[in-house]
Parts: C-alpha cells; structure tokens; sequence
C-alpha cells in the first residue's frame, strides 16, 4: 500500500491508515488528556505521515511509525502548553502495597459509580505519572505493544523500556493503592484482609 500511495494513488492512503486511526488517537489523549487536542494531534500526525512517507523504512513496523509521530506531536503540544516541562527519571520513591480486587459480577448502582470513581481515579493517577513513565505505560499496558516495539517508538533502549515501565507500575500503586482502599470502605468490611 505505501508503494501505492508513493506512486500516486492517495486514496490508498485512508486505507493504510484505517486501522490505526484509534490506536493513534488513544496515544494522543493519553498524553494531552483533551479530546479536541488529541483529535488535532492525531490529525496532524497522519498529515505529518503522509507528507513523509517517502521517508518511512520499512526497518521497523509502519504502527511503530505513526505512533512515534503522534507521540512528537502530543509532545510539541504538551512543550507549547508547559515550556518547562521536565520530569525527572531519578525518582526512586518506592511503595509496597498489594493492588486491590475492583470487579464484582453483579450490576449494583452503587457499584457502578464506585467503578467510575476508580477509574478516575485511574485516569487521574495515570495523568500525573511523569511524561517518559506514562508514554511507556501507554504503550506497554493499553496499546499493548511489546519491548521491542516500545523502544523503537520512543527511540529508548529496551533497559530503559523495562526501567520506565516497572518504575510507573509502582508510582501508580503507590499513589492508588491508597485511594482505592477508601474508594471501596463497604468491601473492607466485608473482607478484613482486605
């Protein structure tokens, strides 16, 4: 399909980028956490693409590639909002504390909206983790992408890779655990252990 498109036929273009519109645009929100700015990010991602897509070899897959341009221009967007943005990749903050079971079976109202509390609470946590350990937990834990992959999108080693995302899994119990356990009193009660 990229030959095709290369030789002329751009409507071949929408296809080749088809399945990979949502994986695009769910990095971009992940990381600009605004609808219409991820919209605008992952749009000007695939623009960016196709204008350069003479330049994209074939080394590596053509999903690594869209992701790493939509991961510059969320980046770009994020320097533009917050020009000192800098996150430090020496915190070594450390915390010990088993992660919680949060599903239940049944749909109870009240469970519900604890179920959307968590996940605000998720997405909340998710926000705050600094920008290299959340890219990497994107793109690890919810586009699933392997080591390899990951490093090759974030221009890392693959050390890095593993570094980043086990730091971030614990920043994340850390600052979760916490807020989980009083999210859910009423299963406290019930499970002591708990």
């Amino acid at each position: 399909m990229i030959a095709d498109v290369l030789a002329g036929n751009t409507e071949s273009f929408h296809e080749l980028i088809r399945p990979h519109e949502r994986s695009v645009y769910l990095m971009a929100l992940s990381l600009l956490h605004n609808e219409a700015e991820a919209e605008d990010a992952a749009q000007e991602a695939f623009i960016k693409a196709y204008r350069n897509l003479d330049r994209f070899r074939s080394e590596s897959r053509f999903s690594t590639w869209l992701i790493a341009i939509v991961l510059n221009e969320a980046r770009a967007r994020l320097r533009r909002k917050q020009p000192a943005l800098t996150d430090s990749i020496d915190d070594t903050s450390e915390g010990s504390v088993a992660p919680a079971q949060l599903t239940d079976w049944r749909e109870i109202p009240s469970e519900s909206l604890e179920r959307q509390e968590v996940r605000t609470l998720i997405r909340r946590a998710l926000a705050s983790l600094p920008l290299a350990y959340r890219e990497v937990f994107v793109l690890r834990e919810l586009e699933e992408r392997n080591v390899q992959e990951t490093a090759e999108t974030l221009g890392i080693t693959i050390a890095s890779v593993k570094m980043r995302l086990h730091r971030a899994r614990l920043m994340l119990q850390k600052q979760l655990a916490p807020q989980l356990v009083s999210a859910a009193p009423a299963r406290r009660r019930r499970f002591p252990w708990f």
